[in-house]
């Protein structure tokens, strides 16, 4: 890569294309770890819906601010890893939970790994999500 690139995709020669992530992504710069963003307002620290997919959006957007504040943006996203309370909530939402990803990130997808955990810190949170970006240098 050359200074300015974003993140490249990497896919070995004969897999399945995944859909909705990338199996591996190259990127060389300065890099932005964001720890795991709650469904929350950032703000007031509280939760303004119980619905998964408005806290994905908000956590998302979370997630896209502090990239902002970093000096990234969500194209600069190398990975991602989602924890979730419900898979068969998830699985239900996936079309919804899609709309909203495409509008705070856009068409980037980066790595991405999916864990169901019986349980996240904060009582509400129904998805946790962090990030980390690699900055082009």
């Amino acid at each position: 890569m050359s200074g300015g690139e974003t993140p490249v995709v990497v896919q070995p020669a004969g897999w399945l294309a995944p859909s909705g992530y990338s199996n591996g992504i190259s990127a060389r710069g300065r890099t932005v770890v964001v720890a795991g963003q709650v469904g929350w307002n950032p703000t007031t620290g509280r939760f303004e819906s119980d619905d998964l997919v408005a806290q994905v959006r908000q956590a998302l957007e979370n997630t896209a601010d502090i990239l902002e504040a970093a000096g990234a943006t969500t194209r600069h996203v190398t990975r991602l890893t989602w924890y979730i309370t419900n898979k068969a909530e998830y699985a239900a939402a996936r079309r919804e939970i899609g709309v909203a990803y495409r509008e705070v990130m856009g068409t980037h997808y980066p790595a991405m790994t999916l864990v169901v955990v019986s349980a996240l810190l904060e009582d509400r949170a129904r998805v946790e999500i962090e990030a980390t970006a690699v900055i082009p240098e």
